[in-house]
């Protein structure tokens, strides 16, 4: 699904701040000079990023006196019994007609040093709780490596996002760099050739990537971040602060039930980077690849350490009624499947040109087990 990320996240940007902008188009020149130019744009970016963390950052207060440890992880799941449904991409329209619910959570597609105050506006204008799905890439260049994150290169940018979160009030689920597992994204540890992309992106990269992030958005005593992190064998966070914010996000791991290509150091298993660091757990689910048997499988693996999560599913190729009925008889034999967003982002998948689909949706997405709404945003009675 890279091709169609990178096409989000380029048209992302062009509603970005001018000194962003400038920035950027300073790296993507840098990227075609030397070296050094390149260096250069990059700090132009991280400048860029500083000035937005500046906006943000001092609108949170610290708690006084500092809490003696750090906040763990929250799911924010739907009341028992029930699934969130959602949709990736707006308007929100063109999925909640066709199928005749609202969408409980919406997806956002994130490239990393994105605008901040960009991100959390749409779900809360569809009184609905937001998820991202956060890349590396920003349009078609390569922003950052996993063991960059995991060293500290992209702290600046990560802390605003939390603020940004934390202002925002509402609830997020973080589907950090999903299909991790993919040749076809660009923090992948192989190319589609089966050739190692080097350390820089390795699976051990990764998980020390994600245990960094998950530590950065869960907040706290900055001290007692940077003690984790010392265990973690990882350098301290690159901020002044003394503490972070406390925004209300789940952690939400989301590789394919099989790598791309199918090797070994690309199976599901090789990314995990813990359960003390994971809040949910789940996978894509698409019609054109119907790996029913690798969803089980998966699914009997993980499902007692979180909720599932379907991050993305839709209907990709001929309309296919059965498939879509197939999934939604899964997801009532598989409890712990409690939420499923429908990627309406490409005109490959929009419903409107698979209305036997849409009508099995409909009727399914009917029933008072899918929530319209999150409890929070449930209009009165």
């Amino acid at each position: 699904m890279s091709f169609l990320r990178t096409l989000f996240q380029t048209s992302l940007y062009c509603a970005g701040p001018r000194r962003l902008a400038a920035a950027l188009m300073a790296l993507l020149a840098a990227t075609a000079a030397s070296p050094a130019a390149h260096a250069q744009g990059r700090a132009q970016v991280a400048a860029a990023g500083r000035s937005v963390a500046g906006l943000t950052l001092t609108t949170t207060q610290p708690p006084s006196p500092l809490p003696n440890a750090l906040p763990g992880g929250h799911g924010y799941q739907p009341p028992p019994g029930h699934v969130f449904p959602g949709v990736a991409d707006k308007p929100v329209a063109d999925y909640s007609g066709p199928v005749g619910k609202h969408p409980a959570v919406y997806q956002e597609f994130v490239a990393w040093g994105q605008w901040l105050p960009t991100i959390t506006r749409d779900a809360k204008r569809n009184r609905a709780r937001l998820m991202m799905m956060v890349t590396t890439a920003y349009g078609s260049r390569n922003m950052i490596s996993p063991a960059g994150i995991a060293d500290g290169a992209g702290d600046q940018w990560l802390i605003a996002l939390a603020q940004q979160i934390h202002a925002s009030g509402n609830v997020t689920y973080l589907r950090l760099m999903a299909e991790m597992n993919n040749c076809e994204n660009p923090y992948a540890a192989y190319n589609c050739d089966g050739s190692s992309r080097g350390p820089q992106y390795s699976a051990e990269a990764f998980k020390q990537a994600w245990r960094r992030v998950a530590l950065i958005m869960r907040g706290g005593s900055v001290s007692l971040i940077d003690a984790r992190l010392a265990a973690l064998h990882l350098p301290q966070l690159r901020t002044t602060l003394a503490y972070l914010p406390t925004p209300p996000v789940a952690m939400v791991w989301v590789p394919m039930v099989a790598g791309k290509p199918d090797i070994p150091a690309l199976s599901a298993a090789a990314y995990f980077p813990g359960r003390a660091w994971v809040d949910w757990v789940g996978t894509d689910f698409y019609s054109r690849y119907p790996n029913w048997s690798g969803l089980d499988s998966f699914y009997a693996t993980y499902q007692h350490l979180a909720p599932f999560a379907i991050g993305e599913y839709a209907i990709w190729g001929p309309d296919d009624p059965s498939w879509t009925s197939a999934l939604f008889n899964w997801l009532s034999s598989h409890p712990r499947a409690q939420m499923l967003i429908y990627n309406d982002a490409s005109p490959a998948f929009w419903l409107t040109h698979d209305p036997a689909s849409a009508a099995v949706l409909r009727s399914r997405l009917a029933a008072q087990r899918f929530l319209a709404y999150a409890p929070e945003w449930a209009p009165p009675a």
